[in-house]
């Protein structure tokens, strides 16, 4: 009998790499929005969003790229998306500003990144 882990945990992948996605799209408008128009700042930039979003994607990292490494044996998507938590992770300590921003981005890309290769060598 099949087991429907594999289906699971490539959906959970996709939504990571959508999550990854969204994160960006909102570290771009904040970084626009605030910087530029002087609009959003308390919303956009509340500490609270960047530390629910760092919760969110180590809960699906953990259960999707987990999963798969222990699947499929490979180590780089667990390597990458744990590298891209490092840096969403850093980006939190460093506070609020462009460096931020650029540390999650950079997070979310390899995170997003460590997704994609887990669906590859699935």
């Amino acid at each position: 009998m099949n087991s429907p882990l594999p289906w699971i945990r490539g959906r959970i992948d996709r939504a990571g790499v959508m999550l990854s996605a969204l994160c960006l799209v909102h570290c771009v408008l904040g970084l626009v929005l605030v910087a530029g128009l002087g609009i959003g700042g308390s919303f956009l930039l509340d500490p609270d969003i960047h530390r629910w979003g760092l919760l969110l994607a180590t809960i699906v990292a953990a259960v999707a790229i987990g999963t798969g490494a222990l699947r499929h044996r490979r180590a780089k998507p667990f390597v990458v998306a744990m590298m891209g938590l490092s840096f969403m992770g850093g980006a939190l300590a460093v506070g609020h500003g462009y460096e931020e921003a650029v540390l999650t981005m950079i997070g979310v890309t390899l995170v997003a990144a460590g997704h994609i290769l887990n669906l590859r060598a699935a």
